[in-house]
């Protein structure tokens, strides 16, 4: 398939196509940060634009400034209604993740800007907010858009906006610590490496070595993969283990690739990407493993020529 991101619905007007041009990659931008899925993310902004195809140019002085008001309310809408299905989601739910590896035909760049605001640790934590306070954290925070703007969108005064995106913040700063974005990079891609080789040749004890004995891992199944665990597993031998006991056998290839814009690792089989793990470290050692195994949170990162 052909994962090039289309254009809506054709429009006789030319400032429609510039406008898919021009403010794309910023709608994607919102709606990734505000859903945490690639595939809504993609949905909503056909959505945004098929509105602007119905609407028309004339009579908007800001066409951006429209769009990113257009989204950030389909994708609040978005963010309401899954609240019953999140909490329905057998076993630990975390975002779709954004992976760069080239060889595989997989390349974000005509996705999702990368950033500290996509990183895996922010976006759990964002899982955590309301939807209103997510939204006003996410627009204010991080694209710093105007309160007022805000309280447009989410439909309550600039005030209450304000203290929303202020919980949020407390929140994150509590949670998804600085040092976790801004940790050495030369040092997590090592371990990202000697994560990959351990995992591939099986060996436990080089395994063990780069997990911090109070490591702990979840991973995204959707309850769809035999074996997969549906709680947080801690500590390094219970991480270990299980993590050699579900992928020896199967054929699949471990390889440290860019996950969220931070070192990480895939798990390629048969050329198609069947895991994106997330290893956060810190002093040399990996604390916190995040696997997503998901199929559905996958798809999107089949090759472009598949």
């Amino acid at each position: 398939m052909d994962n090039e991101p289309t254009p809506p619905a054709a429009s006789a007007d030319p400032r429609v196509a510039e406008a898919w041009r021009d403010h794309r990659q910023r709608l994607m931008d919102v709606a990734y940060r505000m859903l945490g899925s690639v595939s809504d993310a993609e949905d909503a902004v056909q959505e945004a634009y098929a509105r602007l195809v119905r609407n028309g140019v004339d009579g908007i002085d800001d066409v951006r400034g429209w769009l990113v008001t257009v989204i950030s309310r389909l994708c609040l809408d978005q963010l309401r209604s899954a609240q019953t299905q999140r909490t329905s989601y057998v076993g630990p739910w975390l975002p779709e993740p954004v992976v760069d590896v080239p060889s595989l035909g997989v390349d974000p760049a005509d996705r999702v800007t990368l950033d500290d605001s996509v990183r895996m640790a922010l976006l759990v934590v964002l899982e955590q907010l309301s939807p209103a306070e997510r939204t006003a954290f996410v627009l204010h925070d991080v694209f710093q858009l105007p309160f007022e703007q805000v309280a447009s969108i989410v439909g309550r005064s600039p005030a209450a906006c304000r203290q929303l995106a202020s919980r949020a913040r407390r929140r994150v700063q509590a949670e998804a610590a600085p040092s976790r974005f801004h940790a050495d990079v030369g040092e997590q891609r090592r371990l990202a490496e000697r994560f990959a080789a351990a995992a591939n040749s099986g060996d436990l004890e080089a395994l063990l070595e780069v997990l911090d004995p109070d490591v702990s891992g979840d991973a995204d199944s959707g309850g769809v993969i035999p074996g997969a665990p549906r709680h947080a597993v801690v500590g390094r031998s219970r991480v270990a283990a299980n993590l050699l006991r579900n992928v020896g056998g199967r054929g699949i290839e471990f390889r440290a690739a860019d996950v969220n814009g931070e070192p990480g690792v895939v798990g390629v089989q048969d050329g198609r990407i069947v895991a994106a793990v997330v290893l956060e470290s810190d002093n040399g050692m990996i604390h916190h493993i995040h696997a997503i195994l998901n199929p559905a949170k996958l798809a999107h990162l089949a090759p472009h020529d598949a």
